[in-house]
């Protein structure tokens, strides 16, 4: 027998809540998750604070764990912290967007993956072993996994959204840097271990030209509910009017698994939504990243080998930081 093939709600995009019941109602939910069942909610926190398009829009989580409590679920939202080489703290930002109040407010768990126990996921690729530290309560304490990206093009990767979505559950922002050239197996092993999949693709905003901090921010005013990460991404490119083949680690599904099927079920046709074609402009200071990204050596020189901190501050000549990492509220404690 064939298997289903996945299911994806698109809908406008008014009230959050209305369009997310519909959306869950659709995709059949209650039959996923089993009462008093925990649900783990995934947000994109890329930014210290909220920026439209750059990051999920605290009232699009708030929306889901109102949702979720007509369930009977268990809620955990989480993120780890960021920042890459120039880390931070992931609850400061989760204080100042107004996440970590939602803890109070609906009786739920707020917390910074960075700091709970972890245990590494192994894997080969390309001839090579890999060990990649991740939180035991993903692996082993939930029941849904569910993640909350926005649709945004991203400078190394083509875009960013429910796969890419979970590489801020990996603890330690620093070990990011070193696997950037296995971005797409990575990504791949992390989701394959995550239980029961979902995917909220809040599309009030997305962003356009560059990203995933830096860009133009387009208002597209729909959501997405899909039951699997992949097909999801691959709609969503189709509503930026980006080949969704043309993303490397999109792709890399295909090589693991061949006959997966990434053609969905719509709950309607996704034409009517189309707005702005998306697309990726580099800026001639965004290329020393992307050759880092890329290569294990120059990764390397670039954030670990004793060059590193003169090379970040030449770049800082030419061009502004992403972050204000003076700010102390962001300072690693």
């Amino acid at each position: 027998m064939s298997p289903n093939p996945p299911r994806i709600f698109l809908e406008r995009l008014g009230d959050y809540e209305a369009v997310i019941r519909q959306g869950f109602d659709w995709i059949g939910l209650k039959s996923r998750l089993k009462a008093g069942g925990t649900v783990f909610i995934k947000p994109n926190l890329t930014f210290p604070v909220y920026r439209q398009g750059v990051m999920t829009n605290p009232a699009c989580v708030e929306a889901i764990i109102r949702v979720l409590k007509d369930y009977n679920a268990n809620i955990i939202v989480g993120e780890a912290d960021s920042g890459g080489y120039n880390r931070f703290d992931i609850s400061a930002v989760m204080e100042k967007t107004g996440l970590l109040g939602f803890e109070k407010k609906y009786g739920i768990r707020v917390i910074n993956l960075s700091h709970i126990p972890r245990r590494d996921i192994e894997f080969t690729y390309k001839g090579k072993d890999y060990k990649v530290p991740f939180p035991v309560l993903l692996l082993d304490e939930i029941d849904m996994f569910m993640t909350v990206p926005v649709p945004k093009i991203h400078m190394n990767t083509g875009v960013s959204m429910s796969v890419k979505n979970q590489w801020g559950t990996i603890p330690e922002p620093n070990l990011r840097l070193k696997l950037h050239p296995i971005l797409e197996k990575v990504l791949y092993e992390i989701t394959r271990r995550l239980p029961n999949k979902i995917s909220v693709i809040d599309g009030r905003y997305g962003l356009n030209r560059s990203g995933p901090m830096q860009g133009d921010p387009v208002e597209l005013d729909w959501l997405m509910v899909a039951d699997d990460f992949y097909a999801a991404d691959y709609a969503c490119c189709r509503l930026m009017q980006i080949d969704p083949k043309s993303i490397y680690y999109l792709r890399h599904v295909e090589r693991e698994e061949p006959s997966k099927i990434l053609e969905p079920q719509l709950s309607q046709d996704y034409k009517p939504f189309l707005k702005e074609k998306f697309y990726l402009k580099r800026l001639w200071t965004d290329y020393p990243g992307l050759f880092a990204f890329r290569s294990f050596t120059l990764a390397y020189i670039a954030y670990y080998s004793p060059l590193a901190d003169i090379l970040h501050k030449l770049l800082y000549l030419f061009r502004k930081p992403f972050y204000d990492y003076s700010d102390p509220d962001l300072t690693q404690k």
